[in-house]
Formats: C-alpha cells, structure tokens, sequence
C-alpha cells in the first residue's frame, strides 16, 4: 500500500471537499498511510489506548460540542496528551467549525494540518473513504482487455496477437462496453474486490493489426466505453492445441490469482471459424447465474446420476 502526503491530498481533493487550510502548514509533508479514518471522541474523553493516530482525524459536531463543554485549561491537556502521538497526518473539523484557540496552538506547535470543511461529517467521510481507497489500493499492471459484457467485467488475457481486441471490438458492435485495451491497471479494495481501468495514456485507442490505431470513443461514441469496472471473469485465448483435451461439460471450476483474489477463469481455445464475441456473451451471462447458485453443468450431472441411479 503507497502512501501519499497531506499536500497531495490538499491540492488533488481541497477543492472537491472545499477544504481550508488553517494552521500546521509546516506539516504538509507529513504521509497518510492508511486508507481508513477515525473520529477521536474517546480519545478527547481520556480513552488513549487504542486511539488510531495513524488515520486522518475528523471531528464532527458531537466531538467538537464535548471539547466546547471543557475549560480551556482542560483543553490544552486534551491535545497535549493526543499529540504525544507524532504520526498523526492531519485533522479535519467538519460542517464549518471554527477552530477552537487551544486546537490551533496545539497544531501549530506540533507542526499537524488542522483543516475546515463546509461538507457534513456523513458526506466529508464517504467522499475521504472512496478516494483514500482509490488512491492507496494495492495495484497491478496487465495486458489484456477489460470489457463490460451484460453488466458484467470480463478480462480478455492470451498471447499478443491472438485476436483479444478484435473480439473485443465484436463486442463493442454488439453493444457492450469498453473499458481498457492492451493496458489494464487493476487496484484491489476492501472486500477482495478488482476495479480496473484504463490507462491515461492510451485513452479508449485500439490497436488493430492491418488497420492501426483506432478511437473507439470517437468511432463509436460515449455509450460504448467505461471509465472503470469491476473484474468478475477472466476470460484466456490459447492457440487451439488437436492433441489437448479442452473441458467440454464446465464441472471443473478453474480460477486465476489477481493481487491474491481468486477470479473465475475460463479457456477458450482459439481456431477458424469460432464466434469468440458470441462465446464470451454466453460466458458472461453463465457466470452471473453462477453468482446466483444456478451451476448448469452441476445441475445436469445430478439428474444423470440420480436418473442411473433409479434405474439400477
């Protein structure tokens, strides 16, 4: 997991979260290396045991009304004793609180950002999760091809050459939707879920052997291409081999190793004539009823059984 500094923070989300910077300028090199946040209540109240001084510190209406009901001298030990802790990032008062005097010395003189936002406590801490998610996931690098198929995100990986983007191309003509070619960048978030997207660089560009490079969003239009997607179904080519056995009744359930998220995966083997859009449409689809119980091929073997089971 990277960690990135409050000043990045401050000038990639300040004005998003219409932040204001207050005292601690000193401090906006300090890393924010954790993705969570933590809100210091008990922590006020004397509790220091497992206070989360590594978090991003927000304080709300209920923290700030208890620091309010103390005397200023109280105050002064309060903050004194939190910041006995040095890898505290920073602090945020939420709903436009204005900085109490003790706050901005304590600040100030520990060298910690203390900020201000107009935003709710509910809406600034939904607004700091997605985005410290984002930016502090563990990622990868792919090559392949990321497209949305029936809602659902399919990762299209083989051999350079063996067909990935122009079946992904079928795909985009039979009204699906693009999200990267060629370079997928892959974050894992809490929950063990992959969101992919595209890379920056390369945009919604397509390279199409004998024809070049081609712009899907200007070819096609904005319908057809996704920001990002989450990554549900690996989907390999590989050269069809005449001499290997290729799983023809799907009872076998084979998964791929992403960032340590097991991902279902199917083969498909690649030869003349085999409508490989139409194939990864059907996959797709079977793979949203898997995630709803219904195993085909399961289904079928359990009838065969018991049907020879009740005729012996």
């Amino acid at each position: 997991m990277s960690a990135l500094t409050v000043e990045t923070f401050l000038k990639e989300k300040g004005e998003a979260l219409k932040l204001k910077l207050h005292e601690g300028k000193a401090g906006l090199s300090r890393a924010i290396k954790v993705s969570e946040i933590n809100r210091p209540g008990l922590t006020f109240s004397g509790y220091l045991e497992h206070f989360s001084s590594e978090r991003i510190q927000i304080i709300g209406l209920g923290e700030y009304s208890y620091l309010r009901s103390l005397t200023s001298e109280k105050r002064t030990e309060v903050f004194k004793k939190i910041f006995t802790f040095k890898d505290i990032p920073c602090c945020i008062l939420s709903r436009g609180l204005k900085p109490l005097p003790e706050m901005l010395s304590a600040h100030k003189k520990n060298k910690v950002p203390l900020m201000t936002t107009e935003l709710t406590t509910s809406s600034l801490m939904a607004e700091l999760i997605t985005y410290l998610e984002e930016k502090m996931a563990e990622s990868t690098t792919m090559h392949g091809v990321l497209v949305n198929v029936y809602g659902l995100g399919v990762l299209i990986v083989g051999d350079a050459g063996i067909g990935k983007s122009e079946c992904a191309l079928e795909l985009i003509k039979r009204n699906h939707m693009l999200v990267a070619d060629d370079i997928v960048q892959i974050h894992r978030h809490s929950g063990g879920i992959l969101i992919a997207n595209r890379d920056e660089t390369i945009q919604y560009h397509m390279e199409l052997r004998g024809l070049g490079i081609i712009d899907v969003d200007r070819l096609f239009g904005v319908g057809f291409i996704l920001d990002k997607s989450r990554i549900e179904l690996v989907v390999r080519f590989e050269e069809w081999d005449p001499q290997k056995e290729y799983d023809r009744i799907g009872l076998e359930e084979k998964h791929t190793m992403i960032l340590g998220i097991d991902i279902p995966e199917v083969i498909f083997p690649v030869r003349s004539g085999r409508n490989l859009a139409v194939l990864i449409e059907i996959a797709s689809l079977n793979q949203q009823l898997k995630k709803r119980g219904f195993y085909s091929a399961k289904e079928l073997n359990a009838r065969l059984i018991n049907m020879m089971s009740s005729k012996a």
